[in-house]
């Protein structure tokens, strides 16, 4: 099932999947308070998130993070296609992400292409994917 997650559930996902040799508070976005937060929960865990941010008629997810136990099932897919369905429904023009380089792949599987936007953070190689729909 797809929800809108608490906050505070939110954070503690990404920081075990993304950063957990960082202290917490470095997972949390500056925009955070104008994100919508949803999550797949499975038998009522909550095992995948992402963050969603709306900017004119693009919508950028950011902080997409599956539990490792629960990677590669299926779960993190639902939540990507229930935000391009959600885009698409509001007539978005452009969904977006920061994506690092060795996850693309997973990515393309839903139509997104790769811009000429490359940049590095942490150490970690990201490149900027889009899709883009016709309205």
């Amino acid at each position: 099932m797809i929800n809108e997650v608490p906050y505070s559930d939110v954070l503690e996902i990404r920081h075990k999947v993304m950063y957990p040799e960082k202290e917490i508070d470095y997972v949390i976005l500056p925009e955070d308070d104008k994100g919508l937060h949803i999550g797949y929960y499975k038998e009522g865990l909550l095992v995948s998130v992402l963050s969603l941010f709306l900017n004119n008629r693009e919508l950028q997810f950011r902080k997409f993070a599956t539990l490792a136990e629960f990677q590669g099932q299926g779960y993190g897919s639902e939540l990507l296609k229930w935000v391009l369905d959600y885009a698409n429904d509001m007539k978005f023009e452009r969904v977006w992400c920061n994506s690092r380089i060795e996850k693309t792949d997973f990515y393309k599987k839903f139509e997104f292409v790769e811009t000429d936007q490359i940049f590095e953070k942490d150490g970690r190689q990201f490149v900027i994917l889009e899709r883009k729909f016709e309205q």
